[in-house]
């Protein structure tokens, strides 16, 4: 059997992780869903977020998946451990934060960091907790920046309206004097041209996409020709279809599966 890849967000951001795990592995076959049905993650409580997972994982199970991404934040936090439970000691699980953390720990030591992300993700503080269990010598300052996941998914990046945003956040006195800053939600690589024009290289960007990417893709070493990939939905709109071209980089075929139901 071949190497598929089950990848899931609470909506279509995901995807760009699923594009820097298919940029990486262009042999593994991917099957991603996006649970439009409740985005966002970050509004709603852990024993909901554990529930969907859960779903969420034995639905890709069931399509015969040999390693897990969660590629959202949000259920990264509240949901690991849930779905290493539902996938067993056979499935690897991969989150979206402890490659991240590792990442960090391994290059800053001494400095201070800026995480970036929704509110349901900075309230978790699970980055400020997770990497200082990892080195208490780096400090964490956090930004909850609650408008660019929106902003994104409305297509509004690469223009004035964006760069007033970011540029309102960027300056907050937290971020002040950091030597690195992660993009801390799957929507933020879309405006990763931005915000390093803001910092004009006197910051390094951490991209959780591509940090996640290289982790995943560390396991394995496939030869042969590019792999079919699998979109599913919980709740289908042409408005998701259409985005997914700007987060994946292609047109893709979303498809509906109501597995909550």
């Amino acid at each position: 059997m071949g190497v598929k890849i089950g990848i899931f967000d609470s909506g279509i951001g995901g995807l760009t992780v699923a594009k820097a795990i298919k940029n990486k592995l262009p042999q593994a076959e991917l099957v991603y869903f996006g649970d439009t049905a409740h985005l966002p993650y970050g509004d709603k409580s852990p024993a909901s977020i554990r529930h969907y997972s859960a779903k969420i994982a034995q639905f890709l199970l069931s399509e015969n998946c040999t390693a897990l991404v969660i590629a959202c934040n949000t259920a990264s936090a509240h949901a690991f451990k849930t779905v290493q439970d539902v996938a067993g000691p056979d499935v690897p699980v991969f989150n979206v934060i402890d490659p991240v953390v590792e990442c960090i720990a391994t290059r800053y030591q001494n400095q201070k960091v800026g995480v970036i992300a929704t509110r349901g993700t900075i309230k978790t503080r699970v980055y400020p907790r997770r990497i200082k269990i990892a080195d208490s010598s780096i400090t964490v300052a956090s930004k909850a920046t609650p408008l660019l996941a929106p902003m994104i998914e409305e297509g509004f990046f690469n223009n004035n309206i964006s760069k007033t945003v970011i540029e309102s956040y960027l300056k907050a006195r937290e971020l002040k004097g950091i030597s690195a800053l992660v993009l801390g939600c799957t929507h933020y690589p879309l405006i990763q041209d931005e915000v390093e024009a803001f910092f004009k290289g006197s910051v390094d960007i951490i991209d959780s996409a591509n940090v996640v990417a290289e982790s995943v893709a560390r396991g394995y070493s496939l030869k042969g020709k590019e792999a079919a990939d699998k979109f599913y939905v919980s709740d289908f709109t042409k408005g998701f279809e259409k985005s997914t071209q700007t987060f994946f980089g292609k047109k893709i075929e979303l498809k509906e599966e109501r597995i909550f139901d």
